[in-house]
């Protein structure tokens, strides 16, 4: 973590989907490489994406973009829907506001805007299950795919259960915090320190320098947590994926159980399933250049996995 040099992101740039805008902007180093598209998860804006891995992605030859999805950062946020904290819309009537084809439209949205024909995506934790769905809906966008800290991207309701670590999700839900930029701030570092392995010393310090720097309100908008987990997927099952995957998981994340990653490797034809230790369902500096050089991996073994398909 810790605060970005100066220039280190291209100004904000908005793409459209139908009503929706969505923030976006370009990481300064490798501006001229491969395009990758990075999707973050519940709640978080493009900010919590750290900048250290950004550099390691750009050094391995990416263009790196990342977005803020609806309901997310600077990105439109809709209306209050019928079920407010995100385990009543994990398990209850799901779908009210917008789908979960919508989210994966969204994606496309913003590479339109960039002018990228297509991409490699890197999703995390809920960003990871709409990547899986961008290539589900769109095959011919997506170059290859890597899934971080998720569970299929076709699951919903009841069969999250086996997946999902409940006593940390209802943690997550009980956060409360007040609508000020202090509040945002101890939500992001009770939220660092939530998520974080317990195999690494928590850096409080470090935590409050980044929550100081990002000061999301994403991370405690329960609300908007709710409309993105509760958006429905009506698409095809992951086993229809064809783009080269890639499906990486904490060996210690405390919201979604490795197995969620392995299950997701083991449905997609061909996806090759990697564990790393002592990372929960984060991003820590440690594991950064491991991260660039697997996508960097699964960038090259591209082109022959997509002969081996025919």
């Amino acid at each position: 973590m810790g605060a970005s040099p100066e220039g280190s992101w291209t100004p904000v740039r908005w793409a459209e989907n139908g009503k929706i805008r969505l923030a976006f902007d370009r990481f300064a180093e490798g501006a001229g490489g491969e395009p990758l598209l990075l999707v973050m998860g519940l709640g978080a804006s493009r900010q919590w994406l750290p900048d250290g891995l950004c550099r390691e992605l750009a050094a391995r030859g990416f263009a790196v973009a990342r977005y803020d999805p609806r309901d997310a950062g600077e990105s439109t946020h809709l209306p209050p829907a019928p079920a407010r904290n995100p385990i009543s819309a994990l398990f209850g009537k799901r779908g009210e506001t917008y789908t979960a084809e919508d989210m994966a439209d969204d994606a496309v949205a913003v590479m339109d805007a960039l002018g990228w024909g297509s991409a490699h995506l890197f999703g995390q934790s809920l960003g990871g299950a709409v990547a899986q769905r961008v290539a589900l809906r769109h095959p011919d966008r997506v170059r290859t795919l890597t899934s971080m800290s998720a569970i299929p991207g076709d699951v919903a309701g009841l069969r999250t259960l086996r997946y999902i670590r409940l006593g940390t999700l209802a943690k997550f839900a009980r956060l409360r915090f007040p609508d000020t930029r202090e509040g945002d701030i101890a939500a992001g570092v009770a939220v660092s320190r939530l998520l974080a392995s317990p195999a690494r010393p928590f850096d409080e310090g470090a935590a409050r320098a980044w929550a100081e720097r990002i000061a999301d309100h994403g991370v405690r908008d329960q609300e908007a947590q709710s409309r993105q987990i509760g958006a429905q997927w009506h698409g095809p099952s992951i086993e229809r994926v064809r783009t080269p995957t890639l499906v990486l998981h904490g060996a210690d994340d405390p919201l979604i159980r490795p197995s969620g990653g392995r299950r997701t490797a083991a449905r997609i034809p061909g996806a090759r399933f990697l564990l790393l230790p002592e990372v929960g369902h984060e991003m820590p500096e440690p594991a950064w250049r491991d991260i660039a050089a697997d996508i960097r991996r699964l960038a090259d073994e591209a082109p022959r996995s997509a002969d081996r398909e025919g």
